[in-house]
This record gives C-alpha cells, sequence and structure tokens, in this order.
C-alpha cells in the first residue's frame, strides 16, 4: 500500500512537470506484475505497455525507470525499449538514479537533506540497497565514498555485493543506529530483509552487534530530492525526442 502511495505521488510529480501528457505505468518486476494481477490490478510489463501504446496510435514515448543503478533490471527496461524503437514509433529511455558523476554529487546531498529530523548529530545511520553482481554496482561505492564526505557517520551499503552489512559493522560507533532503505519504494525487501523479524534481517544484526537499531520505512521516491534526479532524466528523455 504504502509503495502503491508513493508511486502515485511520483505520477503527480510527473503530470505536473508535463501537464497535458498521458502518463502510463509498466512494472519491470516480475514479482510485482504476479502481486497486481492476482489483485486484478493493471500489471503491464514494459515490453506489453509500450505495444498498448503503439496500438493506440502515439508516436513518442519516454520512459523513465526508477532504479537505482544499470543493473540487470534496467538493463532488461533498456532491451525492451530499443525493440519497441522504430522510425514511426520512437522510444527514449531515461537514466536510472546513479548514472553519471554529477547524479553521485546530487544523490549524496539528497540523503544529507533527507536525513531523519530526531537524529543525532553523532549517530550513525545506514542506508541499505539492493545491490548486484554486476559492473555498475560500483555505483553504490561512490555514493557510499560520496555521502561520507559531507557526514563520516552515514553508510551506504548493499543486500548482494561489496559493501555489505558485515562490511559496515565495523564502522558503527554509535548507540543508536538509524536503517534507512535506498530503494525507490517499500516493499519486501525494506519490511522484511531491512527492518523485519527473522535474525537475518539488518536491523537485527545491527542489535545484535550491541546497538539499538530505529528503521525509517520510507522510499526514495518518497523524498523530493530524489524524485528531483528521476524527474531530471525524464526531461532528458523527453528532450531527446524533441531532437530526434
Amino acid at each position: 500500500m504504502q509503495g502503491r502511495a508513493a508511486l502515485g505521488a511520483f505520477d503527480a510529480r510527473v503530470r505536473q512537470l508535463f501537464p497535458g501528457l498521458p502518463v502510463r505505468w509498466a512494472y519491470s518486476s516480475l514479482l510485482m506484475r504476479q502481486r497486481l494481477a492476482e489483485a486484478r490490478q493493471k500489471s503491464d510489463s514494459v515490453a506489453k505497455a509500450l505495444q498498448r501504446l503503439r496500438l493506440e496510435k502515439f508516436s513518442s514515448v519516454a520512459v523513465q525507470p526508477l532504479q537505482t543503478i544499470c543493473g540487470a533490471e534496467y538493463t532488461q527496461v533498456r532491451l525492451a525499449t530499443e525493440e519497441a524503437d522504430s522510425a514511426d514509433f520512437q522510444v527514449r529511455l531515461g537514466l536510472p538514479l546513479l548514472h553519471s558523476e554529477e547524479d553521485i554529487l546530487c544523490a549524496a546531498r539528497a540523503v544529507t537533506r533527507h536525513l531523519p529530523q530526531e537524529r543525532e548529530a553523532q549517530e550513525d545511520v545506514i542506508l541499505m540497497g539492493h545491490g548486484a553482481r554486476h559492473a555498475a554496482a560500483a555505483r553504490y561505492l561512490a555514493l557510499d565514498t560520496a555521502v561520507r564526505q559531507l557526514d563520516a557517520h552515514v553508510h551506504v551499503g548493499v543486500m548482494n555485493g561489496e559493501n555489505d552489512l558485515d562490511a559496515l559493522l565495523p564502522r558503527l560507533t554509535s548507540a543508536r543506529v538509524w536503517l534507512l532503505p535506498l530503494l525507490s519504494v517499500i516493499g519486501r525487501h525494506a519490511q522484511e530483509d531491512m527492518a523485519g523479524d527473522d535474525p537475518r534481517s539488518w536491523r537485527n544484526r545491527i542489535e545484535a552487534a550491541g546497538h539499538s537499531c530505529t528503521p525509517v520505512l520510507r522510499g526514495l521516491a518518497e523524498y523530493e530530492a530524489f524524485a528531483a534526479l528521476w524527474l531530471r532524466h525524464l526531461e532528458q528523455a523527453v528532450e531527446a525526442l524533441q531532437t530526434s
């Protein structure tokens, strides 16, 4: 429910930025499509959504994923857009959150802007990203470095790959640790893998290391500064359509 509300808020931002243009949603996650289908809600894949738009006689489409890096799932979206793109149906793809060095710096500033208001200056904060066995996963490490230059007590880790929780635990020095998702919306990863009751959750592992842990269940798409980064990439995709 919270994830759907976050997407709804992002949808409103897109419509405000591009008044009068139709906005459609597609889901790159198979699990998400299955859950939506079970709930009898619209659950188009990117390829299917593009097919629908072509049948409806649209001639140009900008696609903006809400992914963090150019990993495997973003690659699947890119392949779908490349397959659909043609002379009479132009498709341009926006970039993920952490694509360029400028994106990294903007995202680092966004992290420090949206830290919990109740957090004290010396308290550690961990952001949990998905991670990937992919070269683009280096973007998480770059963000970790950029954020720590702004606030040495803020750390970026991933569930899969380098800089996992085992690497972050020795850095922690405060009695209380704040735990935030580096994920676009709140779903199973944030609710279970990050803040859940399972002994392997990040919350429980932080507490087992001797700290109290305060999770914040709010996705990146709910924060103005992160939404602005994705919207900037969408604007670039729209501009690419206008100049092609």
